[in-house]
């Protein structure tokens, strides 16, 4: 790959003709049209949150030093960015007034208000840029590498980069867009933002159960996103007809592999809204998060739920009671041993030997309090099992 350094271009020459796209959130032109600022490759404009791209600007005035910036020479005289759209495009939202920076008394100054002087020090400042020349991909190993900005590429940007085409290009106007309708909806069920590709990444991941790279590989050149799309729903569809309820705990979970491990089974939405209600409500339940998953499987696996285990204290002081008098008794500490044929029959347990076990199994009523607490040798606690 071949490089070139420019340190002729400024500011104001790469905000000429600065083309911003509010709806999705990105920088689209500049450099006078002669500049892609956001190939399909990159990753969404971050910086707009009142900080980063406030940094930017305040970084200028302060003369600091912003950072290489990397150009793809695409055509003569024609480039898109490699590494430092978010700067570039915060450059051009601050020129075309898009947000402001506060002055030492806490006063919002748009571009438009700034002092002369201050206009003068942002247009003329020069810029350090590389234009790299090189195969396609040269130029995607390279911009897997580079982290100038500060905010490294997650799995799925990388994945945008190394597959970007038609494909890639419609995934991102339909999951990555911060203006769909749907993201309120998703967010229920989905952590994170579209801004860094989550929505997007559980779609594929969803669809694909687990192969992205693959997928999108094989998918690459397609200009329909209709299969993708078409699952997905179907996914949230799914989830939000079972549960009525949307509770804060259900973002994040597995729906993919529940729904392809559940989707067959009946379920009475009024009878799973009870559950969840009941299951939240009681105080044993350590997990909320398994709540879900818990109902869905039938309500058999307590593991789901991290029940709440009795504490060492009372741990030791159901030990002590039952050791005394099994003593006195001349059998086993441990009510199953005692009640046996074996060896074991009149053997005391040292406490670290045993386990504490709900007398009442917590799925038929009994609490974790020590009246419903019995210490069992290890063996005959696991041969019960997690009722």
């Amino acid at each position: 790959m071949k490089t070139t350094l420019r340190t002729d271009i400024t500011v104001k020459d790469i905000c000429e003709g600065f083309v911003y796209n509010e709806l999705e959130g990105k920088g689209l032109f500049g450099l006078s049209g002669k500049l892609t600022i956001q190939p399909e490759y990159q990753r969404n404009y971050i910086y707009a949150d009142g900080k980063k791209d406030v940094a930017v600007i305040e970084s200028i005035l302060k003369g600091y030093p912003l950072g290489l910036i990397y150009f793809n020479t695409v055509a003569p005289g024609k480039f898109e960015v490699l590494d430092g759209q978010q700067r570039i495009t915060s450059f051009g939202r601050y020129l075309t007034g898009k947000f402001a920076i506060m002055d030492a008394a806490g006063i919002p100054q748009y571009f438009g208000g700034l002092a002369a002087d201050k206009q003068q020090k942002i247009l003329e400042t020069k810029l350090l840029i590389y234009e790299c020349e090189g195969k396609e991909s040269e130029i995607k190993e390279w911009f897997k590498t580079i982290n100038i900005a500060g905010v490294p590429l997650n799995e799925q940007e990388l994945l945008n980069a190394v597959y970007s085409g038609p494909f890639v290009t419609l995934l991102k106007e339909e999951f990555s867009n911060s203006q769909n309708a749907n993201i309120q909806k998703w967010s229920a069920y989905i952590s994170g933002s579209a801004n860094r590709q989550e929505f997007l990444e559980r779609a594929l991941d969803w669809v694909s159960k687990g192969n992205i790279g693959d997928y999108m590989s094989r998918h690459r050149y397609e200009t329909s996103i209709n299969p993708v799309k078409t699952y997905f729903n179907t996914v949230i569809d799914w989830v939000s007809t079972v549960f009525e309820d949307v509770e804060k705990e259900m973002r994040g979970l597995e729906w993919g592999r529940m729904y392809e491990d559940y989707r067959r089974n009946p379920y009475d939405p009024k009878q799973v809204s009870k559950e969840v209600h009941r299951l939240y409500a009681d105080p044993y339940v350590k997990n909320r998060r398994g709540v879900f998953e818990f109902i869905l499987e039938g309500m058999k696996d307590h593991k789901l739920l991290d029940i709440r285990v009795f504490d060492e204290a009372t741990k030791r002081s159901v030990y002590a009671k039952q050791k005394a008098e099994a003593e006195a008794k001349g059998i086993s500490n441990c009510s199953y041993c005692a009640i046996g044929s074996e060896s074991n029959k009149a053997k005391i347990w040292a406490l670290a030997d045993m386990d504490a076990d709900h007398v009442t199994a917590w799925s038929k009523g009994g609490g974790t309090d020590p009246s419903n607490c019995e210490m069992l040798c290890k063996s005959h606690n696991r041969a019960k099992g997690n009722r």
